[in-house]
């Protein structure tokens, strides 16, 4: 690997280099430079990169166009084309791995989950260990949490470790409980909890910090597997019209198969990661410096830091008490006293500090603690983010443009949490709750992503949900505090220059302009033009990164 400009680049072993080719009969939208909204009708694209839009008809018969001869011509056969959709956090191998093990999205209680958790182990009787992803007792009509009982009674003679769909708590059978040595007796771990029965006996359900005491007992991650899941996961996002992803949270062995998996060009999406700031190399990682492939389809320059856990489950961290639980305060994940040491060795490498915060004392005391650190050593140029920014205290959201720190956020988060929300905080809190235009206005760009698989990973749910306040269903009829609302310009920057801008790479991706990368994708309607809740149903035709075809339908 060669050192340019303080980051490694790595070279590719095979080339992605395209034949210069005019796509002709498309309508075309992207932003330029300037942020404007502009249209074309074809574009030229030579050696994986845009040449130009628009070229005119004179110089399309001539075969000849700003000396680059157009040795293909491809009908785009009136379709809609738009760049290649960032999502600017995701869980990458997550997505894969809820995609290969046992999805409980659609589970409608604690029995319906156990069903479908024996139904995939009598399917995978081979398998030592059954996991999954996905339930949510929010949805269930009692919304209680479950119980190892509830699985015992369908999967008693192998461990059984099931996420929440937001990943910030897991539910156990007795047999994982067993061999994790959790028991009555068993200390709270700081920053978490093991939810406890009138008698102090474990129910099998374990928040944030808690996790950690089954994980170490789960089956041992390899290459092989990261292959599978990373196929998987980017065949999914690529037929969603999603090029490029931002990592959120990887450790070493990831670090190192993304490394490798770029040497031999077999990254299927391009991927900005973040390194995982609990990881115990988190020094020697910090100490190599940036990486960035020389093809664009790795970079790694930042580290995602847990602030606190999800309104859901009740451990986001709240400056007063749940509304529905006055007793919970939810948890910080990262204690005040390790905030300093962690922000001045992450941003003093000149890494971008991604740190998860979705309650609003732990948004505050990230303010806090970027403030004090810029003030110390700077850093302020470096883009640092806060990962969801789900609920800021009012007083806190202009602080955000004050000290150039972006707020991630995910548009399906708020059509996803509007049954909970309010129960959770309160009418008065959500003053400064999921407030996208509110941010937006106050002068700070805003990526958008997903964050799936706690979401779905399709981008036009997030810019239907964006521009609606809605869930798919056209609900509530008037949105959902439909002033914090974006319009589909703003939604759409959101998911392609805006995100591409978060992770330091608007020089080469986030719109079809002369020079950066032809990522783009061909739909089958106008978002700009169709009635704004019918932006869901979008559908892609095709996919290309760098010129060439990687999703077809």
């Amino acid at each position: 690997m060669l050192k340019l400009g303080g980051a490694f680049a790595i070279a590719s072993l095979s080339s992605i280099a395209c034949a210069a080719t005019l796509f002709t009969n498309v309508k075309g939208y992207t932003l330029n430079d300037d942020a404007e909204l502009v249209t074309f009708s074809n574009i030229l694209i030579d050696d994986g990169k845009v040449v130009s839009l628009n070229v005119s008809a004179k110089d399309t018969k001539a075969g000849m166009t700003d000396d680059v001869s157009i040795t293909e011509t491809i009908d785009g056969e009136g379709l809609v084309m738009l760049p290649g959709l960032i999502d600017a956090h995701g869980h990458l191998l997550g997505l894969g791995a809820n995609l290969l093990e046992v999805d409980l999205r659609e589970s409608t209680s604690a029995a319906n989950a156990a069903e479908s958790v024996a139904e995939y182990a009598l399917a995978n009787s081979t398998q030592p260990w059954i996991t999954g992803r996905g339930w949510n007792q929010e949805l269930w009509s009692d919304r209680a949490f479950p119980t190892s009982s509830d699985l015992d009674k369908k999967v008693s003679d192998r461990p059984v470790w099931l996420t929440r769909v937001d990943g910030h708590a897991g539910w156990a059978n007795t047999k994982t409980l067993t061999l994790a040595g959790i028991t009555k007796d068993t200390p709270t771990p700081v920053g978490g909890e093991i939810v406890k029965d009138a008698n102090g006996e474990p129910t099998g359900v374990l928040i944030d910090n808690a996790m950690a005491l089954v994980e170490p007992y789960l089956p041992t991650q390899s290459n092989a597997v990261y292959k599978r899941q990373l196929d998987a996961a980017g065949k999914h996002l690529l037929s969603n019209g999603i090029t490029s992803m931002h990592d959120a949270g990887v450790g070493r062995g990831v670090y190192d198969f993304y490394i490798k998996q770029a040497v031999q060009a077999e990254l299927p999406i391009r991927i900005y990661a973040m390194i995982s700031a609990t990881d115990p190399d988190l020094s020697k990682l910090l100490g190599k410096g940036p990486i960035r492939d020389a093809n664009d389809y790795l970079y790694i320059r930042s580290v995602k830091a847990y602030g606190d856990g999800a309104l859901g489950s009740r451990g986001a961290a709240l400056l007063a008490p749940y509304s529905d639980a006055p007793h919970q305060h939810g948890l910080l994940l990262t204690q005040p006293e390790d905030m300093t040491p962690l922000f001045t060795s992450v941003i003093g490498a000149g890494f971008q500090l991604n740190y998860h915060a979705i309650g609003d004392k732990a948004n505050h005391v990230a303010l806090n603690e970027f403030e004090k650190t810029f003030t110390a050593i700077g850093g302020s140029e470096l883009r640092n983010r806060i990962e969801h920014a789900q609920v800021i205290a009012p007083e806190d959201l202009a602080r955000f443009a004050e000290l150039d720190v972006l707020p991630s956020m995910q548009p399906t988060h708020a059509t996803s949490d509007k049954n909970m929300a309010e129960d959770r905080i309160g009418k008065d809190r959500m003053e400064g709750a999921y407030a996208w235009q509110t941010l937006l206005e106050s002068g700070i760009p805003l990526p958008l992503g997903s964050d799936f698989p706690v979401e779905l990973a399709n981008p036009f749910y997030g810019l239907h949900a964006a521009v609606t306040r809605q869930d798919r269903e056209n609900q509530p009829v008037k949105g959902w505090y439909a002033h914090e609302a974006l319009t589909i310009k703003q939604a759409f920057k959101g998911f392609t220059l805006d995100a591409a801008y978060a992770g330091h790479m608007e020089d080469t991706l986030g719109t079809l302009t002369p020079g950066k990368w032809a990522d783009f994708i061909l739909v089958d309607q106008d978002i700009f033009t169709i009635d704004k809740k019918d932006i869901w149903k979008t559908q892609v035709h095709a996919t290309y990164i760098a010129g060439k075809k990687v999703f077809s339908k």
